[in-house]
């Protein structure tokens, strides 16, 4: 059994980290959700969120940073490793905890595929 907690460190957090990643073109988007991301350098995976006021009012948005946050908590051994992502939900999708956590590892394996690619 692989540990599963969401600890500190897998947290994005600081404005400089947010700006690395946003300075990035890689994305990959799905129906439900879009991550962009760029290599950290790190044997581990790194989350930021991004919710803005469009996905609804605040017990949505809240509604959506948890089952994103638990979706990755419990996905950690299915999403590739040294990268830094950002995720928002897609306009106009429903917070539905399923849909997310079969999408996220699916997204960031793409994602990664294309920083592999497009790596100098």
């Amino acid at each position: 059994m692989t540990a599963e907690r969401f600890l500190r460190k897998h947290h994005l957090r600081s404005r400089d980290d947010f700006a690395r990643v946003y300075g990035t073109e890689a994305f990959a988007a799905g129906p439900w959700l879009v991550l962009r991301g760029c290599p950290n350098g790190l044997d581990y995976s790194r989350l930021g969120l991004s919710v803005s006021r469009k996905v609804g009012p605040a017990v949505v948005r809240n509604r959506w940073k948890r089952l994103i946050r638990e979706a990755f908590r419990r996905s950690q051994d299915q999403i590739p490793t040294g990268l830094d992502l950002i995720i928002r939900p897609r306009a106009g999708a429903a917070p539905d905890y399923s849909r997310i956590a079969e999408s996220l590892p699916k997204l960031a394996r793409q994602l990664a595929a294309k920083l592999r690619r497009t790596a100098p």
